[in-house]
């Protein structure tokens, strides 16, 4: 407070000529005539200082600083007159010209110290401003822009594009969000903090009819569905830890989500089905469900029924996965193991119908299956010259349609 508040100052530099002389022995009074002007000083100082207080105190509220002056003024405001008193004597008659003549020169002196300091004390005790405390600093930089809250449409999801900046100073920036059909999507969180800190592209598909996308909500942590129609929330707000893998699986109806458990929402009667346990979707039609967790492969309902099981092989490390393909009336699964072997299962039973390795022409090999075709033949392609074939999944015979 003593070195924020400037009143301070002009008391300590003003407080030895208002204070020193009162208690000096009390003579007979005499104003000198050359003093009458600075007590006229004091005098019309003191009552500006006392009108002025008054009027702060009654409309800027009596605060502890406010109230310490004023206590410290009307202090110098009977000091003042006491110590006039006693300055004024008159030298006493047995002393020498000499020394009458220093004694009268000291006390004009004094008389004038006196009454300027004491004006200048009460006149800054009332007038000046008590110290406040010093405001901190504001940091050199300054807090990321908030994102704009305007939300974007599609009728259809034609092209779209990730972030390509994970770690920038402006958080609006265009390289921060998500574009589609090459217009800012910034309702779509662009990244999320995976392990050990790394920011991940956060989730973002399109539906394959380009009609629906799912994504995290940038505002609310939500996993959302949004059509033409509207947006959908799909799960609570979620930490950047728990953000699931969405897919489609190649059909528009179903959204599937995974992560530790999944969960399977029918997007035109918005209803879900928890799956515990599920690490991972593998593909999702009408009839069914093919999942697996930690030691099993597992075909469901879509009311979450089990169907039927098969052990869980994990790959070796740097060997293709296995991929899973369920038919469209859910009664079989093909399973296509390191790109080598193709087993077939009934759904039904579980049994195992076939297992069979298709040869490609030349040095080319099986990439992956593609599902069933409109004429009800299973479709494969191969890794080397992308070319798509029919396969017998009975004797592993393969054909291509001729046009």
């Amino acid at each position: 407070m003593l070195t924020n508040d400037p009143f301070y100052l002009a008391l300590g530099w003003c407080a030895a000529s208002a204070f020193r002389d009162v208690r000096l022995p009390a003579r007979m009074l005499h104003v000198h005539d050359d003093a009458k002007i600075y007590q006229r000083a004091w005098l019309l100082g003191s009552a500006g200082a006392m009108v002025a207080s008054g009027y702060l105190l009654t409309n800027q509220g009596a605060t502890p600083a406010r109230l310490t002056h004023s206590v410290i003024v009307i202090v110098v405001a009977a000091a003042v007159p006491l110590a006039a008193r006693k300055l004024s004597a008159r030298p006493m008659p047995e002393a020498s010209d000499d020394m009458t003549r220093a004694e009268l020169a000291i006390g004009r002196w004094s008389m004038r110290n006196l009454y300027l300091g004491g004006t200048a004390i009460v006149l800054s005790g009332t007038l000046l401003i008590p110290g406040q405390p010093p405001r901190r600093e504001l940091p050199e930089y300054s807090t990321p822009k908030s994102f704009p809250e305007q939300t974007a449409e599609f009728t259809e999801v034609n092209e779209y594009k990730g972030p390509t900046c994970p770690w920038v100073d402006e958080m609006d920036d265009p390289c921060r969000s998500w574009l589609v059909n090459g217009q800012p999507f910034p309702q779509a969180a662009p990244y999320v903090i995976g392990k050990g800190g790394a920011p991940r592209p956060a989730p973002f598909v399109r539906s394959p009819d380009k009609k629906a996308a799912v994504y995290l909500d940038r505002r609310s942590r939500r996993m959302v569905y949004q059509d033409a129609q509207g947006i959908h929330p799909l799960t609570e707000s979620l930490a950047d830890a728990a953000v699931p893998t969405a897919t489609f699986e190649g059909q528009n109806r179903y959204i599937a989500l995974a992560k530790d458990d999944a969960q399977i929402t029918d997007t035109k009667t918005w209803t879900t089905v928890p799956i515990p346990g599920a690490q991972q979707v593998h593909d999702l039609n009408s009839s069914g469900i093919v999942v697996t967790t930690a030691s099993q492969v597992l075909v469901l309902d879509h009311r979450g029924k089990k169907r039927m099981s098969l052990p869980f092989k994990r790959a070796a490390k740097d060997a293709p996965e296995d991929t899973y393909n369920l038919r469209t009336d859910g009664s079989r699964l093909v399973v296509i193991r390191s790109q080598e072997t193709v087993e077939t299962f009934d759904t039904g039973t579980g049994k195992r119908l076939a297992i069979v390795v298709p040869t490609f022409p030349g040095d080319d090999f099986l990439d992956i299956g593609l599902g069933w075709s409109k004429e009800g033949a299973f479709l494969v392609r191969s890794y080397l010259s992308d070319r798509v074939y029919n396969l017998d999944l009975a004797t592993g015979k393969l054909w291509r349609r001729k046009r």
